[in-house]
């Protein structure tokens, strides 16, 4: 047999700049591909468009709503960089947030607190999907939507697990809920000082404890959580709760919206 020295070479060399790649990671720090196009280009493929992805931010807070978001993007305008949020530096997600909404048709939703204590995070999260999904200026014939439940849309819907890691769609969408979501609970800083939601947005760190324990509940805490519960009954021991289910004055709090 014979052999080709230069594509020996070659392998040698390529195996040799891999391991030099990742040689220079971080240690601990393992390689992560990014979300791709290519399950939007296969429907698109199929005759199948407008396709969305839609992703949530915010079930996990102690207080501030849940933030859904949906996106369609351009096939011929992707920016580049797209990917899922948690990945991303906050100036980074900054930007792409900009350049999704100049390339992009997307629309947001929000579940309030009072709808969270109502329902539970999970069905507000479900419901605050589908209504992102129903807010788009052109409703999609297919959906990609986060996670492992499906929602309730006017179309076929695929639930990924991990898909705002994996789909292109859901990567955008992840970026757009999460972006609106921190600029909302910066301005519910100024409407509640001393919680420091324009640090931590909410969720349940030491120095939030810390201010929920010194202050109380304020009207943006989901009064069915954990710690809230117990700042409430240390500072309000006599409220009485209202009946959650036959009084629904206060979902008036969720709205949706085109952008």
């Amino acid at each position: 047999m014979i052999r080709d020295k230069s594509a020996k070479k070659s392998a040698g060399k390529f195996a040799k700049n891999a391991g030099k790649e990742q040689a220079e990671l971080p240690k601990g720090v393992i390689a992560v591909a990014p979300p791709s196009f290519r399950r939007e280009r296969a429907l698109i493929k199929r005759g199948i468009w407008p396709v969305a992805g839609c992703d949530e931010a915010g079930r996990g807070p102690l207080a501030g709503p849940v933030v859904a978001a949906a996106v369609i993007l351009d096939p011929k305008r992707i920016p580049k960089g797209i990917d899922d949020s948690k990945r991303l530096a906050p100036e980074r997600r900054e930007e792409l947030f900009e350049e999704i909404c100049a390339t992009s048709s997307f629309a947001v939703a929000f579940a309030s607190p009072a709808r969270i204590d109502r329902d539970n995070i999970l069905r507000a999260s479900l419901w605050a999907l589908a209504r992102s999904v129903r807010a788009l200026p052109e409703l999609p014939k297919h959906v990609f939507v986060d996670g492992r439940d499906k929602i309730d849309a006017p179309c076929d819907c695929d639930a990924v697990i991990g898909g705002d890691g994996i789909v292109m769609s859901i990567a955008a969408a992840s970026i757009i809920a999460k972006v609106t979501r921190d600029r909302l609970m910066s301005a519910l800083a100024l409407d509640c000082p001393g919680y420091g939601f324009e640090t931590h947005k909410g969720y349940a760190v030491p120095e939030h404890r810390e201010a929920l324990d010194r202050l109380g509940p304020s009207i943006h805490h989901r009064r069915f959580f954990a710690p809230v519960i117990a700042a409430r009954l240390k500072h309000f021991p006599e409220t009485v709760e209202p009946d959650l289910f036959t009084v629904d004055g206060e979902i008036l709090g969720d709205i949706s919206a085109t952008i």
